[in-house]
């Protein structure tokens, strides 16, 4: 469906409401253009979009189909770019992607979004509301969007880090616990951050390079501004990455250290329990010449040894640690 589209005149939206293809036709200034913005279009609204600003076929097939690689392609004087959206669940510590395909032509700009989130009214609402930067035109739009993306992408990695900073501390506590499934959960919502962020570094290197037509040439210090908190964004990944991978081998580590004390505890229990039967055993053989058997104080004799003996192997164990 056509979410919102307007008419773009003077740095300004202007006020009339009428159908999409009439703002196209009433865009005959050198500064007008018009912007389109559909969600989840049904295939022949995009046909008819497609035919009547005249967009690549090989772009409207992708735009058209989600879970695309983001990238940045120029047919002709226009410009065809993908990016993925990122929102962060905090109920399900969890990352949601979404994605939007934008055609930017010297008159036009098209934008269809997929997936639930990131919606794109509120960057329009701020793009109107700055006429520095609609002043650029449909540069100025493809700044504000992907602006308002990749400042959603610093929101989720400020939440990722959150969560890592929770694995470290129940890793490296002294209660027990198991982290291993949630360390996996989180490399992989790390891993669905890393295929949205590290692929649009280049094509918004591109863009700050002042080589796309569609973006003026006193645009670009905007989408350098972009590609530094991008990089922001790309090193704070692969910082939690790395620290996942960490966090996991320490939580191994971990699990060994606590089986090994384990290990002697059960070691030393044994110890106790085998001596005294050694003894019992000893005792219960009946033989005939045995001192126990015709002595008095042959019965409170062999518990005393039972006791002393488990007494200093348990002041043995307990000076070496095993319990």
């Amino acid at each position: 469906m056509i979410v919102d589209c307007a008419l773009y005149r003077d740095g300004s939206r202007t006020d009339d409401d009428s159908h999409w293809r009439e703002l196209k036709a009433k865009a005959t200034g050198d500064d007008d253009f018009v912007w389109i913005g559909l969600h989840d279009p049904t295939p022949e609204e995009m046909h008819d979009v497609a035919e009547a600003f005249g967009l690549h076929r090989l772009a409207v097939e992708d735009a058209g189909e989600p879970h695309q690689r983001p990238k940045l392609e120029r047919f002709g004087e226009m410009v065809f770019l993908v990016i993925k959206t990122l929102w962060y669940v905090d109920a399900e510590d969890a990352v949601e992607t979404g994605e939007i395909a934008m055609f930017v032509g010297k008159d036009f700009v098209v934008t269809v979004r997929h997936g639930q989130g990131n919606e794109l009214h509120t960057a329009r609402s701020a793009l109107e509301h700055s006429r520095q930067v609609l002043d650029h035109g449909p540069g100025g739009v493809l700044y504000a969007v992907i602006d308002r993306v990749v400042d959603e992408y610093l929101d989720v990695t400020d939440e990722l880090v959150i969560d890592v900073d929770e694995i470290e501390t129940s890793v490296f506590s002294a209660d027990r616990t198991n982290d291993s499934a949630r360390i996996y959960v989180l490399k992989r919502e790390i891993a669905e951050v890393r295929r949205a962020v590290l692929p649009l570094r280049e094509p918004v290197a591109r863009l700050a390079s002042g080589d796309i037509a569609a973006v003026p040439e006193e645009a670009t210090p905007f989408f350098r501004d972009v590609a530094d908190h991008l990089a922001r964004a790309a090193e704070t990944v692969d910082s939690l990455d790395a620290l996942l991978s960490t966090a996991f081998d320490a939580h191994l580590a971990q699990i060994s250290v606590q089986q090994n004390d384990d290990m002697r505890k059960i070691s030393a229990g044994a110890a106790l329990i085998v001596v005294p039967t050694l003894i019992a055993g000893i005792y219960g053989m009946n033989f005939r010449h045995m001192p126990e058997l015709d002595w008095s104080f042959g019965y409170p004799f062999a518990l005393l040894l039972m006791a002393a003996a488990a007494g200093g192997l348990w002041v043995l164990f307990k000076r070496s640690g095993w319990l």
